[in-house]
């Protein structure tokens, strides 16, 4: 049966099986299958660039009949230097620490009876993306290196890069006996999609990254743990004791270095003693930019010709070259605001002032929190994790950026010698000693 033939229902059943081989991969081949993918990814380069290609045409024709935005557009188009970049991903991700088999914590219960909490993988990994092609690879190199199999479904529009990425680290795996075939699965249909939330007998965690509207959905047919990855609406807070060039780089950087990332800046807030002096600049810098803004009242008596923002825009992830400022009163309203309209992905602080960034990033309800940084830091490589599944802003098993230790969950093991309940009850009986102590398993 050929790839094209199976369906999500073989295709999961095969990963299921994978995954339980993949967890006692040896280090070196996981990290030397890595770099072969890095390797075959480059050597794709012409037909990948040519399958992006025609994706893009097409998708600019959706753009034009208004089905696309812009910000998926953007975020779907490759170059020679992004397919380098993702290969330079993929290698980085080698080089990341073995997450499989840490010892996590070692005690003694009793003499001659000891139990560790090592870590190990969580099994099968099924994730579902749009739009960028670079999240495949990203996704499937993060799975292998942490010994997790991968069912990967990607958007429509980006189909045809999609499948060249997926040849590509095939190819490259059937090089290596070590590895099992079936550990990466590609599924292109919505049914397959449906199929696959039923399976929770097969995949043991979900992570969709859309809409919040698509991730809810996930969430409500499926009884397999989700991992979610919504909308960015992120924010930067000019402070009162700001220091008006940071706060201006910060902002512009947040906004206009890559808008259609869910890390980039959505609301601009400034505290109204800096205001007078902070809004004209900051729109002057977006409007050479090409940002157009929105304001609140106070923002539009600061600058002429302000698009008055609505209580929607507070809520709104634009995606594009569009920003929101609202002028507060204070550091409490401030975060009062972020934690009403935000999305718990990513927001930051710029002050002078030590003890108020602490109150911020502690008072503020986010995945990252950030003191005098761009929001675009917020980010898988940047944070030294090689790459991101996605980022998460739930609050359980994993947050923010969600590298190789974020696909890892623990087993607890006891190395005993003979040892029985029955010896610790009733009259007389052993006491544990439940001792802490360093020693791997």
């Amino acid at each position: 049966m050929t790839e094209s033939e199976k369906d999500a229902d073989t295709k999961a059943k095969e990963a299921k099986k994978a995954a339980l081989e993949l967890s006692s991969v040896p280090d070196e081949d996981r990290r030397a299958v890595l770099r072969r993918i890095a390797g075959s990814i480059e050597e794709s380069e012409e037909k990948l660039l040519e399958a992006n290609a025609r994706d893009v045409e097409e998708a600019e024709e959706m753009l034009e009949r208004g089905e696309y935005t812009q910000a998926l557009v953007d975020r779907l188009k490759l170059d020679s230097e992004k397919v380098a970049g993702i290969a330079e991903m993929v290698r980085g991700v080698a080089e990341q620490d073995d997450p499989i088999g840490r010892t996590l914590s070692a005690r003694e219960l009793d003499e001659d009876m000891n139990l560790y909490k090592v870590s190990v993988p969580i099994g099968v990994v099924g994730s579902v993306f749009e739009s960028r092609p670079d999240a495949l690879p990203q996704i499937a190199s993060l799975c292998l290196r942490s010994g997790n199999a991968a069912i990967l479904k990607g958007g429509s529009e980006a189909e045809g890069s999609n499948r060249v990425l997926f040849d590509a680290i095939r190819e490259a795996t059937a090089e290596f006996d070590a590895v099992p075939d079936g550990w990466v699965q590609l599924v292109e249909s919505r049914e397959d999609v449906e199929t696959i939330l039923g399976m929770d007998e097969h995949v043991d965690l979900l992570m969709p990254r859309g809409s919040t509207e698509f991730v809810r959905h996930v969430q409500d047919n499926t009884k397999i743990p989700v991992l979610g990855h919504t909308e960015g609406v992120c924010h930067v807070y000019a402070d009162s004791e700001a220091d008006i060039d940071m706060a201006e780089r910060v902002a512009y950087d947040a906004k206009v270095d890559y808008p259609a990332a869910c890390n980039a800046v959505e609301t601009v807030l400034i505290h109204k003693e800096v205001a007078e002096e902070f809004v004209p600049r900051i729109v002057e810098r977006y409007d050479e930019a090409g940002v157009g803004v929105r304001g609140d009242g106070a923002t539009r008596e600061l600058v002429d010709g302000v698009e008055e923002a609505t209580e929607e825009d507070w809520r709104t992830e634009y995606g594009d070259l569009i920003v929101s400022l609202h002028v507060v009163g204070s550091l409490d309203e401030a975060t009062d605001h972020i934690n009403t309209y935000g999305s718990k992905h990513t927001d930051s602080i710029v002050t002078e002032d030590d003890a108020k960034a602490r109150r911020f990033m502690e008072s503020v309800d986010s995945a990252s929190v950030f003191h005098n940084a761009s929001t675009r830091f917020s980010d898988g490589f940047r944070y030294g994790l090689g790459a991101e599944v996605g980022i998460s802003t739930g609050k359980t098993h994993a947050r923010g950026p969600v590298g190789v230790e974020g696909l890892t969950t623990y087993k607890w093991y006891i190395e005993a010698d003979g040892h029985v309940v029955g010896d610790y009850r009733g009259e007389g009986a052993r006491k544990f000693t439940h001792h802490d102590f360093d020693g791997e398993w």
